[in-house]
């Protein structure tokens, strides 16, 4: 029934200031299609804590906006972002996961507009409110507001139970992190920028000097024709061919930068092509849009455009990007986009893709653009080799094309500590490759701040050093040589680990379980983990607990669940659960095993991935109370799609109690020469001989077995035994 004065009520609101127009700093949206908002509540019932909406600086349990701005999901070019504030920055993802003891749900709205979410906890709803003036306080509730400008109801509900069924099930909406090469999961060395050819080939050399791994050197918007994209300055950079074959000779890769904005140049291929074809972003009236950025006056690419994206993944051809080669990967920056005379330093809302307003998608418009370059890595390659793309700006599904860093952070401990729940909150929202810049971007990190930033970024998917081009030069070697030696192990240590990292990735293509994981994630009934900050686990089995604090010499870690737990560096055993101090002393990060695992570990640590991928397994088994543990490896050529067609080894391993076994989980498709080098049994008790035999399909022979009293170890050395067959070993 039709409320008396309705009509001038709607008259009113329709005739509201900006509701079809408006002007603010300079800048104008004409809003063509009036307010068009969408909004609604959800309450997460029987919770305290929800997690992700991705990406913010701020702790990993999303904080009450009740007296604050609420989050914000809006991708911008945030010039040294704000801590611990729920700003918009680089990457939108509306997706957010509720946990308690009871179970996990998942939330993803579709909506790639500007949004804008409130969250209320302790909340009990209106009947909780009627009701509690009557009887006791009702179950406990998060309260959401989920608003966006623009967009259709487009919800999805995951039921879990658990976080890994979250993950599954969030996986299989909007894809998984595909298996990245070996070398990606590995060490990168970039700044703002390598001046020349020169500079790389020395930074490179100089690695090797002081015995620090690294496996990829990248460059920056310097290296190009005047920050044309596709190009190279002939100047700094005569003969880019040999200077990446000189990389790949040591088993290394190259990254070269190509941002979307197109500079404005009658000279410039790429331009010509795209003004010509009608591929670029338009204004209401049809012309080109025309913003700046680093060349200057630009235009931006319609993405939204399968033609545009075909046209971008045809330029990564060899042919096209001349003095580039199959191992030169990419990185997409700028890319939320970034438009330095736009509203809020991006895109203005009312510009088109087609007869798709760009308020409409402007959260994705990053990720249609790695679409397109790994789109491109795919056709230069025929097929053959996994794409590499790095991006700054991500929505739901950018994880099939991209890995993604934290943005543009500075060299200050609370930047250290915000990495870690900024990628948990990328982690469970699909974004598993995540990592922050080492030292941070903006400004000059002293010798501590650099090690204890080294160590908590070796136990993170992406593991990358960079630098804004005003800062110092912060090479490894550039500091003490006390440092230096401390980053060297940091750096070793990523790499004695990366056969653990690459099983995780391969894992988590098949299941969307992220390598980076909360405590709550491996231990779900552990409520004291549940707003828990500064620490996090790599899959299932390490608990990594980083120096947060400058000067601090330990840590309070919070260990969950009532099982044992190894120190990974003294191999004590520890039988504790919740809170307790550790030693942190400058040269260590706290990192434990989890009783019940086994992780394979490479201990021959070479210059670089590629060198290692046939070197010899050790296997550090953690038993639990009862003496068992599992774990699990994989391997194939690292680097093509072959194991999508069986070209494989993934393996599971058990021991109980003296008995060791390997059993294939699915069946070999390949034949591998690594083999079994060490078992190392942690906190185990004397075994009764000094010879272990070992078992498999094509001979029986035996092996030492030795016990280190001070430690508690129990090493098997050279079993013998190949990895592309089941075995068992006995001691």
């Amino acid at each position: 029934e039709a409320v008396e004065g309705g009509e001038e009520e709607l008259g009113e609101a329709e005739d509201e200031q900006d509701m079809w127009e408006e002007s603010y700093g300079g800048h104008s949206d004409s809003k063509p299609n009036g307010p068009t908002a969408v909004a609604m509540d959800f309450t997460f019932a029987g919770l305290d804590n929800v997690y992700g909406i991705p990406q913010h600086a701020d702790t990993f349990s999303l904080k009450d906006t009740s007296t604050t701005d609420p989050y914000r999901l809006y991708n911008l070019d945030v010039f040294e972002y704000e801590l611990w504030n729920p700003m918009a920055l680089y990457a939108s993802i509306p997706f957010m996961m509720g946990h308690s003891a009871k179970g996990s749900v998942g939330l993803f709205w579709l909506n790639a507009a500007e949004g804008f979410i409130d969250i209320k906890k302790d909340g009990q709803g209106l009947l909780g409110s009627v009701s509690s003036m009557f009887s006791a306080k009702t179950e406990k509730q998060v309260d959401t507001f989920w608003m966006f400008e623009s967009g259709i109801m487009d919800m999805f509900i995951m039921m879990g139970p658990t976080p890994k069924d979250i993950s599954r099930q969030y996986g299989s909406l909007t894809g998984n992190t595909p298996l990245p090469q070996e070398f990606a999961i590995a060490y990168h060395q970039c700044r703002w920028n390598y001046n020349d050819q020169e500079d790389v080939n020395m930074v490179e050399a100089k690695f090797d000097e002081h015995d620090i791994p690294m496996d990829v050197m990248w460059l920056d918007i310097e290296h190009t024709d005047g920050k044309k994209y596709f190009t190279w300055d002939s100047r700094k950079f005569p003969d880019s061919v040999a200077m990446i074959e000189n990389l790949s000779s040591h088993g290394r890769k190259l990254v070269t930068i190509v941002d979307p904005h197109i500079k404005k140049d009658s000279g410039y291929w790429v331009h010509n092509d795209l003004s010509s074809k009608g591929l670029y972003v338009k204004n209401q009236d049809g012309g080109d849009y025309e913003g700046w950025c680093w060349p200057g006056a630009s235009y931006y690419p319609d993405f939204l455009n399968a033609e545009a994206r075909d046209y971008f993944a045809e330029q990564y051809k060899l042919s096209v990007y001349k003095g580039s080669t199959l191992d030169c990967y990419t990185w997409n920056d700028m890319n939320e986009p970034s438009v330095f005379n736009g509203p809020e330093v991006t895109m203005a809302k009312d510009k088109m893709h087609g007869e798709v307003e760009h308020r409409d998608m402007h959260n994705m418009y990053g990720m249609l653009y790695t679409m397109a370059t790994h789109k491109g890595h795919l056709i230069r390659s025929e097929n053959t080799l996994r794409p590499f793309v790095l991006t700054r700006s991500a929505y739901a599904g950018s994880q099939r094309y991209a890995a993604i860093w934290t943005g543009d952070n500075t060299a200050e401990w609370g930047h250290l500590e915000a990495s870690i729940p900024m990628c948990l909150s990328l982690s469970i929202a699909g974004m598993g490759f995540c990592g922050a810049d080492i030292g941070g971007f903006f400004g000059n990190p002293d010798g501590e701040l650099f090690v204890r930033w080294y160590q908590a970024a070796a136990f993170q998917p992406f593991f990358r050093s960079h630098a804004h081009i005003d800062t110092k030069r912060r090479e490894p070697w550039l500091y003490s040589a006390g440092e230096m030696a401390l980053i060297r192990t940091a750096v070793r240590s990523r790499y004695a680990l990366l056969p653990l990292w690459y099983t995780l990735f391969y894992e988590q293509e098949q299941d969307g379980t992220p390598p980076m994981r909360p405590l709550w994630y491996e231990f779900p009934e552990d409520e004291g983990s549940y707003a828990k900050e500064g620490s996090h686990m790599v899959g299932s089995s390490l608990l990594v607990a980083p120096v947060l604090t400058k000067g601090s010499t330990q840590v309070n870690v919070y260990f969950p669940g009532s099982t044992l737990w190894y120190d990974i560096w003294s191999h004590q055993k520890l039988d504790v659960s919740g809170s307790m101090n550790y030693a942190a002393p400058y040269e260590k990060i706290p990192v434990f095993q989890r009783g019940g695992t086994i992780i394979p570990r490479r201990e021959r640590v070479r210059r670089s991935a590629a060198l290692m991928h046939d070197d010899p397994i050790t296997l550090v088994v953690a038993p639990d109370k009862e003496g068992k543990a599992s774990g699990t490896l994989y391997l194939d050529d690292g680097k093509s799609f072959a194991y999508q067609q069986g070209a494989k080894l993934y393996m599971q391993f058990t021991w109980d109690n003296g008995k060791m076994e390997s059993k294939m989980i699915s069946p070999p498709g390949m034949s591998t020469p690594v083999w079994l080098e060490r078992v190392l049994v942690l906190g185990s008790a004397p075994p009764p001989g000094q010879v272990a035999t070992v078992s498999s399909p094509l001979l029986t022979s035996s092996a030492q077995a030795s016990y280190d009293y001070t430690t508690q170890v129990l090493t098997v050395r050279r079993p013998g035994v190949k990895l592309d067959m089941e075995w068992t070993i006995r001691v």
